[in-house]
């Protein structure tokens, strides 16, 4: 088969289109035909060698977010067949722990992401598929896993209601797109930044109520109180971010964090998370019920999942490219059939 593989690691890495042998379906697993795979921030910071990928894993093939059609199915699977059309939830949990048993499996003490999407093939564990409805695309599909079961489960962490108003800082990204399309599917009210006028009209268009053209922590602040306390931020950029989307919180409101676009720093002050009684909550990727949720708003027509642009799998770095230099919006998805 043929994939997309890193072939060095650091700012300036490379991909590169190279010939692999066709994996092999393992018990409890299945051989997928990938067709399409979105591409992520992790995935960048994977080439960049600063998320655990090192030389001797060279080459590496990453990719999370696979969707496609089974090719072959591995002693052990009884609800998966050839043919199926599928969309992997990429978390890898043991089985085993106390969160694996009692759930949910997001939490699980040996937690990883699965990765190998980039390639024409990917072996995966069966238990971690939705079926897709012939309805729906399979490029619209990939596009959910990561950034829309992320921001899903974030918006259930926090309880977020019909006419809540969440705050979502940097809001052009994949997590902070999907935020926003999936805040509109539920009723609730937003808030959007970002420091380009003609994103912050798409996320107009894809139903966010208010916009903040500005990445200034203060003129962030003064924007969000001329529109009111938000009961929610939703935070995926950490650093700086953290503190505003804390003090700017109605009282008794609720920031969930799920990354560190920005940076996995943050000072707070923590008077202000006590004396008025607000949460700091936690959140990583999502679980398999999320990804059944999202398949169905799909199903629906609830959610159009938003799609930048579609690559072959020689032109992989670009995809990269486009989210390195923030000139994307919606997912980037690579279709190694293509």
């Amino acid at each position: 088969m043929r994939a997309a593989a890193y072939t060095s690691l650091g700012e300036s890495g490379t991909i590169e289109a190279i010939d692999l042998e066709d994996p092999d379906p393992e018990p409890g697993s299945v051989v997928v035909r990938v067709e399409a795979c979105s591409v992520n921030h992790r995935d960048l910071w994977n080439l960049e060698g600063a998320q655990g990928v090192g030389e001797s894993d060279l080459p590496y093939v990453g990719g999370s977010d696979v969707a496609g059609v089974v090719e072959a199915v591995g002693d052990g699977v009884n609800d998966i067949s050839t043919g199926d059309r599928v969309v992997l939830n990429p978390v890898k949990s043991c089985g085993k722990c106390r969160f694996c048993r009692d759930g949910p499996e997001n939490q699980c003490e040996n937690f990883g992401i699965y990765d190998g999407g980039f390639g024409e093939l990917a072996a995966v564990d069966s238990t971690r598929l939705e079926h897709v409805p012939n309805s729906v695309d399979l490029v619209d599909a990939a596009a959910i896993p990561i950034a829309y079961m992320t921001a899903y489960h974030m918006i259930r962490r926090a309880n977020v209601e019909p006419g809540d108003l969440v705050f979502v800082p940097g809001a052009t990204g994949g997590v902070g797109v999907a935020a926003i399309q999936l805040l509109d599917v539920i009723g609730a009210r937003s808030i959007a930044t970002s420091t380009s006028a003609e994103k912050l009209d798409r996320l107009t268009a894809l139903g966010t109520d208010h916009t903040i053209q500005s990445a200034d922590v203060e003129e962030l602040r003064e924007g969000v109180e001329a529109i009111g306390a938000p009961d929610v931020t939703l935070n995926h950029l950490g650093g700086k971010y953290t503190a505003v989307g804390l003090e700017v919180l109605d009282r008794a409101g609720k920031m969930v964090i799920c990354g560190r676009t920005v940076s996995r720093r943050s000072d707070i002050d923590i008077r202000d998370l006590y004396w008025d009684h607000k949460r700091v909550i936690g959140s990583t990727m999502g679980t398999q019920a999320d990804l059944a949720r999202l398949v169905e708003l799909l199903a629906d027509g609830q959610l159009e999942p938003e799609v930048g642009e579609t690559y072959a799998l020689e032109d992989t770095i670009e995809a990269f490219e486009a989210i390195g230099d923030r000139s994307a919006f919606g997912k980037q998805i690579v279709e190694p059939q293509e």
